[in-house]
């Protein structure tokens, strides 16, 4: 028996190393991992609480339409249940609009690079992958940033879903209001665009608008976001989509993987949600250290983006898997993009500071610039 040819050419995923793992292999008393875009912060007290109360009741299977969490959600943006829909973390979710909408012949359109998902989508669906190259943010600068313009150009009657991920994983930058409107005001009615907003709790321009705001009024536009970053719960595996049309959050429902997510994950979503003052706090110090190791970075010479993100993009080529390799071998794990760059996840200011130790010996032993 054979897998369908395109599920045995799929490329595996590649997860942030396990540091316990590089630890030991190398001979060190600790790896500092910063390659997965986690928060450093444990899990709020709050849902420690709820995950130790639900535990007692893991006997019994979980509420298949989340349904308190769906309720919490709609509350928090002032929409009607049915708008939204929960799944296994934001990318089954991405899986589920592609099943959804996607049938063998039809397309899937996204800026390249971006989230590495995307691809895999089209090729699972059957669908045609419509790529377009990022463009620079600024003048002089490396190609880092979406191309609306662009992106809208390459659509055609195939076109079922376009993904704009915004943040942008793994560049961190995002694109404004007044090109996302504009960009949202020409895309064909027919096409579901999809705000992929894993990141958006750690947007500090207010040029970038909230992907929901944008969202109200347009029929065709659909919003995505997480509990795996900002909120902490990247190990229970919860996300969601908000829809203006209820009939596309129902579309995702009918493809929803039965009870896949669990009975913990729902509890602990739900107390996140009651914590949100203390998650505000921890996206500020976020911000604070993204700030400070952007900053450190530029002093050593390396073109950094301002990111939107709790990750710093470095746009280093053909250099990338090198540097990222030592860097491992001084205990510190990055996420690297062959032939393209290293996105490095702001740690604690000690993770950075060791992250930055580790940099500093690389260059002086090699001629990565």
């Amino acid at each position: 028996m054979s897998p369908r040819p395109v599920v045995q050419a799929l490329p595996a995923y590649r997860p942030g190393r396990n540091p316990a793992d590089l630890a030991r292999e190398i001979g060190v008393a600790r790896a500092v991992k910063l390659a997965s875009n986690e928060v450093a912060f444990p899990p709020l007290p709050a849902v420690v609480e709820a995950v130790t109360a639900a535990a007692g009741q893991t006997n019994r299977y979980p509420d298949n339409g989340a349904v308190v969490l769906t309720q919490a959600l709609a509350d928090r943006y002032g929409v009607d249940p049915a708008q939204v829909a929960t799944g296994c973390g934001a990318v089954t979710l991405c899986q589920e609009l592609a099943q959804a909408y996607n049938d063998p012949g039809t397309s899937i359109a996204f800026a390249w690079r971006s989230f590495e998902m995307y691809p895999l989508l089209a090729q699972v669906a059957g669908a045609r992958a419509i790529q377009v190259p990022l463009v620079a943010g600024r003048p002089g600068g490396p190609a880092d940033t979406h191309d609306l313009q662009g992106l809208c150009a390459a659509l055609d009657d195939s076109t079922r879903l376009v993904f704009v991920c915004n943040p942008n994983n793994p560049t961190g930058t995002a694109v404004r209001r007044a090109e996302l409107e504009q960009f949202l005001d020409a895309v064909p009615q027919q096409t579901l665009v999809v705000l992929d907003e894993a990141y958006r709790e750690f947007v500090t321009d207010p040029a970038v608008p909230d992907g929901i705001e944008l969202m109200r009024g347009r029929p065709n536009v659909a919003v995505l976001r997480t509990f795996s970053k900002a909120w902490g719960l990247a190990g229970l595996r919860v996300g969601y989509l908000v829809a203006e049309d209820p009939a596309v959050a129902e579309a995702v429902r009918r493809t929803h993987v039965p009870f896949s997510v669990s009975m913990l994950a729902q509890a602990a979503a739900v107390a996140a949600l009651a914590s949100e003052e203390v998650v505000r706090a921890r996206c500020a110090a976020v911000v604070a250290e993204r700030d400070r190791l952007t900053a450190a970075l530029r002093d050593r010479g390396f073109d950094v983006a301002d990111s939107q993100a709790n990750f710093v993009w470095l746009p280093v080529g053909e250099e990338a898997a090198g540097l990222a390799a030592a860097l491992e071998a001084r205990a510190v794990i990055t996420r690297p993009f062959a032939g393209e760059g290293v996105r490095v996840t702001v740690g604690t200011p000690e993770e950075d500071d060791v992250f930055l130790a580790a940099l500093d010996d690389v260059r002086s032993a090699t001629t990565v610039r």
